[in-house]
């Protein structure tokens, strides 16, 4: 862990080269839906891929303690925070490629806001990613978590992705490699990036985080590809506003960092702990949403540790009820 001391020189080297996108001390309660979240040692904006390369090898090269995130929308932060640096993946740009035929090919980076670019889309009539209406999460978290609405999703129109791998042995360097969608093990809200971070839970229902890695993710997304489809653009709108007006009915309003478990085969996590009766249970200001019940929102100054508690204490009470154990969908980061 970071000294006092490690900590003010990693700020001072990194301030120099990234400037005022450097924060010390920075509440990653700001940088999550959820709203709850303790101070990272360093925070930095990271807006190019080679300032990404740069900050990982400098990482690893200093033994600087670095966790990668995206938009935070689905993450529960720790009351603890972050020590070392949290680097935001701030590539926003993106491009059409043969927009005008039958099939063009968008290339976002993993920075770029998933609802903004779905409008963007729908105002030129390229159709293929209207299930992201609403959906308040970034290409690069898109793409780890096999996001999707509608029966669809993320691996039904993704053609690669960019990954930089920062886990070579000794003075190996930080290296982007391209990855067709075959190689990132896509399934139900899953992927290659997630399969090493799944949480297990305890006897108690408690959910038991994996400690730190030095740097994580080991395998970090800078951009991806889709191959998409041209449209009417009336009837793109049509669609994107449809599963837009669908989640406002559908969702609280509150913060949150949406569906808190994964579904069980067959069936609906919110349908499982309505039926043992925790739609609207509470612990200190987190709550299980009146409105739907695989959310959990923030009332207003709750805590990471409130959110566990009805994590745990939701996932306990089907498994006694049901026997069916839920799978988080929400990714604790941080130090727990």
């Amino acid at each position: 862990m970071p000294t006092r001391q490690d900590t003010a020189t990693m700020f001072d080297d990194l301030r120099q080269r990234f400037g005022d996108r450097t924060r010390a001390s920075e509440p990653l309660a700001r940088h999550g839906t959820f709203a709850v979240g303790g101070p990272a040692d360093v925070w930095i904006a990271v807006e190019r891929e080679d300032d990404l390369i740069a900050l990982a090898a400098l990482a690893k090269q200093r033994d600087w303690p670095l966790m990668l995130v995206g938009n935070g929308t689905n993450v529960l932060y720790s009351d603890a925070g972050a020590r070392g640096i949290v680097a935001r993946m701030a590539l926003n740009d993106w491009r059409l490629e043969d927009e005008e035929s039958d099939t063009p090919r968008l290339i976002a980076g993993a920075g770029v806001s998933l609802p903004k670019l779905v409008n963007d889309l729908a105002k030129r009539g390229i159709s293929g990613l209207e299930w992201g209406a609403g959906v308040p999460g970034t290409i690069g978290g898109a793409v780890v978590s096999n996001a999707g609405a509608h029966q669809q999703c993320v691996s039904d129109t993704l053609q690669t992705a960019r990954v930089l791998f920062t886990s070579g042995t000794g003075d190996e360097p930080p290296a982007i490699r391209e990855l067709t969608a075959a190689e990132l093990a896509f399934g139900y809200r899953r992927s290659r990036f997630r399969a090493a971070r799944e949480i297990i839970f305890d006897d108690d229902g408690q959910p038991c985080v994996s400690p730190r890695a030095h740097i994580e993710p080991p395998e970090i997304i800078t951009g991806a590809t889709f191959v998409l489809r041209r449209d009417d653009p009336a009837r793109v709108r049509e669609r994107v506003a449809y599963n837009l007006q669908y989640r406002k009915d559908t969702q609280p309003p509150q913060a949150s960092a949406g569906s808190v478990f994964k579904n069980p085969p067959g069936d609906y996590s919110g349908r499982l702990i309505e039926a043992v009766g925790l739609k609207g249970a509470c612990s200190g200001k987190a709550q299980i949403s009146p409105k739907h019940a695989n959310f959990i929102v923030n009332t207003g100054g709750a805590t990471a540790a409130d959110v566990v508690a009805l994590i745990a204490r939701a996932r306990r009470t089907v498994y006694d009820t049901f026997g069916i154990a839920l799978e988080l969908e929400v990714e604790p980061r941080g130090d727990w």
